[in-house]
């Protein structure tokens, strides 16, 4: 009894941010079916250049030096805490395959449903549908990672996250996701 009234104490006592990240991480590790949405590590700016295009990496925003190091950490960390990827989902932009790849905790597969939502406001609606088709039917076992974009993310959860941010969820009977937590990119913490 005494251990379990030092356990709520503590908790009381850590900061929320700590708190968020602690309840990100137990639910990795807790085996289920949950998701984990990335948004692409640091890519300074906002959209894409005039003239774009998703099969010319050259003529997109992409990844700076520090979001290259960024994705690496993550993968570290992620494999450090012994998280099983079991899935790994990407937006078919660069700077979003280029995280995946970069964190190196399992094949990459595109997945178009994770397009840029800012780029293609026409289509947020269906792409935002499509996406949360795609996390209701996870069943794992493990994490299935999703790396996108802020503005995918916020149309599915209400929050636009950092660069590099980590917001674990899982699909509620409702068909509403509900955050368990989020994990910020270790370097940004140090």
């Amino acid at each position: 009894m005494r251990r379990i009234l030092v356990l709520i104490l503590l908790a009381a006592l850590m900061s929320p941010a700590w708190a968020d990240e602690a309840a990100a991480w137990a639910a990795l590790r807790s085996g289920r079916a949950v998701v984990a949405l990335m948004r692409h590590a640091d890519a300074p700016g906002a959209g894409d250049p005039p003239g774009w295009r998703l099969d010319d990496c050259t003529t997109q925003r992409n990844l700076s030096t520090q979001g290259r190091v960024d994705a690496r950490a993550v993968g570290d960390r992620f494999r450090a805490e012994g998280i099983r990827i079991a899935k790994v989902l990407s937006s078919p932009w660069c700077r979003c395959i280029d995280t995946a790849k970069l964190m190196n905790v399992g094949p990459v597969q595109i997945a178009p449903t994770f397009s840029n939502a800012f780029m293609l406001s026409e289509q947020r609606a269906a792409l935002t549908d499509g996406a949360r088709s795609l996390i209701a039917a996870w069943r794992g076992p493990g994490t299935l990672l999703v790396v996108t974009h802020g503005s995918n993310i916020q149309a599915l959860i209400g929050r636009n996250p950092a660069s590099g941010e980590t917001v674990v969820v899982t699909m509620r009977g409702d068909g509403n996701l509900h955050e368990l937590g989020s994990l910020l990119v270790p370097t940004a913490r140090q």
